[in-house]
């Protein structure tokens, strides 16, 4: 007997079936059957079934003898099912990489219950994911498992059947099958869920539900959309059924109308000539089921007095008046657009004609966003070795959040940004501030680069189309003309900005400020931001923060990261942070051994509470080589970025640690203590003197003794990297055996006034 039965019915998904099949036979839990019904398909997909059914004894082909739709087809499924418990599938969409295993362990952790809920993504074909706006019903949080009456928010998570996990014994018992026609979903989900003895939620992406570009049914006009009537009439007819379960009915109802509305309103659903039929018949139904004690919210009360009321004629009318006016309101904003950048044009020109503000400066880090990155480091020298200067800092209304409170806040393009620009004599970025931006005599711009350079950049990318694919070049070097200073790490760095970004700046070989922060950490930072993170005592934390890939689009993971922390052990725990540019978390779910820091303000502190660092061609690898812990290195496509981007040196002839080519070869890095390794430490020895030869501490003070206050002789020495003694991870203090009294005073090089920022 197999703990899963996976039902997936199959008509006319032949492109997509492989694709499903795999995605539940590659599964690191393999205890499953398969059951693929060929639904007399009259493509190739029963020849697709009987393929895997050859290749793998836990595919079970089933072939009905005639087309019967979506119902009958998961009932012959189930007649058929062995295991524990059965889950549903639609063969064009698939598992996520260890979905049956979280699964599982959830059904595990609470008991086996009746029902477990989990959740999904909807996977576009343009490539993107995009999760389930319900999410927040799915939290794991509160007793486990409960009834339904304990979450009714339940009822609004999609009414699905290929979203939960069930118990099959509760289905046997209480005799559950599918109806025929459309929407069957509906008269199955909601009575299984207010049936059930028992339910847990699971929250994590488990299913990839495609939402193909032609095909399915909601995006094809038929009849059949007037099978959801028949499906709320098999729905109240089993609540009537069952006194037990009459106090549902205001909930239900208010799904109905909500439900009818939906399809009616969706263009593209119902033949031409059928929508006031369709209102009739709703209507008809808002009448037989209406319950009383149902509240509407305020948004749904038009669609509720639509079905209520059912005129089409009326429909048109408030839909015509609704895109007049939302048409009226589009040119509106257009003309408003225009007036308001006109005016912030002639504001900029006018404050240009105004005296400097000498005593202002201006920082913005990745075009807007938070408080990060060399210029907050700067940002914070300058309050503290030039507190006459008066700092702001440019950025988006949502990382206002963590600015500090001496900081001014300006939103780029706002009025006070443009005086901001036109006015501060210093202005400090890690990238351009605004190809607008007119230098004024007199204004300083120190451009700060944002780390090491790895892969290729500036004047390099020319012949790198699909890294640079709309790149101005021409406008590129105008920018770099109106820097004043550049900052750099080492002379890699320097001999790299000099030949990519030529202009006529003066470079600063002062090291990175964003690293001033690991020399003056202490040990107790490093517990207060562990504790913070949520990391258990005694855990080895493994900061896994892998680059952008410019060659693809959306999120791509080349790590199934669950398997990974489950591979590692229980004293591992990971933390996933992913690039800025991604635009999406490296994982679906954040759980005790999978935290998702992606947010987290501070890569800087995320990396003062890990305890090494996995990952591919990322810049944060040279920081990090600061701490002086294990780096692992994850190439696994070191030759398509390499043909892509392009990269100044081979990383895997000289890495800063162990590289690994694959996911297993990662995990035996760990399994085996590799990354911890003499080897690793000889080479990441090597790393560190050629790339940190100046990061100790005290970058950010040289470069404002030398920015504002015009110092050139007597800056701070450098202290020379033998003679560094980075915070310890908590590992190795846990290693020296040292007590938390001892720990706390372990520090490194103290700053100017033994002050440690840690915000």
């Amino acid at each position: 007997m197999p703990r899963f039965s996976v039902i997936v019915p199959a008509y006319e998904v032949q492109a997509y079936l492989h694709e499903c099949l795999d995605s539940v036979l590659s599964q690191s839990f393999p205890d499953l059957e398969l059951i693929v019904v060929d639904d007399c398909s009259p493509d190739a997909c029963g020849a697709i079934a009987d393929e895997y059914a050859f290749r793998d004894p836990r595919v079970r082909p089933v072939r009905l003898p005639r087309n019967e739709g979506l119902g009958p087809a998961r009932n012959a499924g189930l007649r058929l099912a062995t295991g524990d418990y059965v889950l549903f599938l639609d063969g064009d969409d698939t598992l996520t990489p260890g979905a049956l295993d979280a699964i599982a362990d959830r059904i595990k952790e609470t008991d086996g219950p009746d029902v477990l809920v989990y959740d999904h993504a909807r996977a576009f074909w343009s490539g993107a994911a995009l999760r389930d706006e319900h999410t927040l019903q799915l939290t794991e949080s509160g007793p486990a498992p409960f009834r339904l009456e304990d979450r009714p928010g339940l009822l609004t998570v999609p009414k699905v059947a290929w979203n939960k996990a069930y118990r099959r014994e509760f289905l046997e018992r209480e005799r559950f099958t599918f109806p025929s026609g459309a929407y069957e979903d509906t008269a199955w989900t909601y009575p299984v869920l207010m049936t059930a003895g028992s339910i847990a939620t699971l929250a994590r992406v488990c299913v990839h539900h495609r939402q193909r570009r032609q095909g399915g049914i909601a995006r094809t006009p038929s009849r059949r959309h007037f099978d959801v009537f028949e499906q709320y009439d098999r729905l109240f007819a089993y609540v009537d059924a069952r006194p037990a379960l009459a106090h549902w009915r205001p909930a239900l109802f208010r799904r109905m109308v909500d439900h009818l509305a939906s399809v009616y309103a969706r263009r593209g659903r119902l033949p031409i000539g059928t929508h006031s039929e369709f209102l009739r018949r709703a209507r008809a139904h808002y009448a037989r089921y209406r319950a009383p004690g149902a509240p509407v919210r305020r948004l749904g009360r038009v669609r509720h007095a639509l079905v209520r009321l059912g005129s089409h004629r009326t429909y048109l009318l408030l839909s015509l008046a609704a895109r007049l006016a939302r048409r009226s309101a589009r040119v509106a904003s257009v003309l408003a657009r225009g007036a308001w950048r006109a005016a912030l044009r002639l504001h900029y020109r006018v404050q240009r004609l105004l005296p400097l503000r000498e005593d202002r400066a201006l920082f913005s880090s990745d075009g807007g966003r938070g408080y990060v990155c060399n210029p907050a480091a700067l940002e914070d020298a300058f309050r503290t070795f030039a507190p006459g200067i008066r700092t702001a800092w440019a950025a988006r209304p949502e990382h206002h959040h963590t600015l500090p409170t001496a900081t001014r806040r300006v939103t780029p393009g706002s009025l006070a940004h443009w005086t901001a620009l036109a006015r501060s004599k210093y202005l400090v970025a890690n990238t351009d501030f605004e190809p607008r931006l007119v230098k004024r005599e007199g204004q300083v711009v120190v451009q700060t680069q944002a780390g090491t350079p790895l892969k290729r950049m500036g004047l390099d990318l020319q012949d790198r189309p699909a890294a640079a694919p709309a790149t101005d070049f021409a406008r590129l070097l105008r920018g770099a003309d109106q820097w004043d200073y550049v900052l750099s790490g080492n002379r890699h760095s320097t001999l790299v900005w000099e030949r990519v970004f030529p202009a006529g700046y003066e470079t600063l070989e002062y090291g990175q400020p964003r690293n001033d922060v690991f020399q003056r950490a202490t040990a107790a930072d490093v517990a207060r931001l562990r504790t913070s993170l949520g990391i258990p005592e005694g855990a080895i934390a493994v900061l896994y923060a892998p680059t952008h890939r410019d060659y693809r689009r959306g999120r791509h993971t080349a790590l199934d990261l669950e398997r990974v922390a489950r591979e590692l052990g229980p004293r591992f725990v990971l933390l996933a942070r992913a690039h800025h540019a991604s635009g999406a978390p490296l994982t679906d779910s954040s759980g005790p051994r999978v935290l998702d820091v992606t947010d987290h303000p501070s890569v800087e502190h995320l990396c003062l509470a890990s305890d090494a660092l996995v990952t591919d061609y990322s810049s944060l690898m040279f920081d990090y080589a600061n701490l002086d812990r294990p780096i692992v290195i994850h190439a696994d496509d070191w030759e398509a970025y390499e043909a892509a981007r392009g990269t100044y040196f081979d990383l895997r002839a000289f890495p800063p640690g162990a590289v690994a080519r694959s996911e297993d070869e990662l995990i035996d890095i760990f399994a085996t203590g590799h990354w911890r390794g003499s080897r690793s430490t000889q080479l990441r020895a090597a790393f560190r003197m050629r790339f940190c030869p100046y990061d100790d501490g005290r970058a950010a003070e040289r470069v404002v003794r030398r920015v504002v206050l015009g110092e050139t002789d007597g800056l701070p020495p450098f202290v020379p990297l033998a003679e560094r003694s980075p915070v310890p991870s908590a590992a190795a203090l846990r290693h020296m055996g040292a007590s938390p009294d001892v720990s706390s005073r372990l520090t490194a090089v103290p700053s100017p006034g033994g002050r440690v920022r840690v915000r």
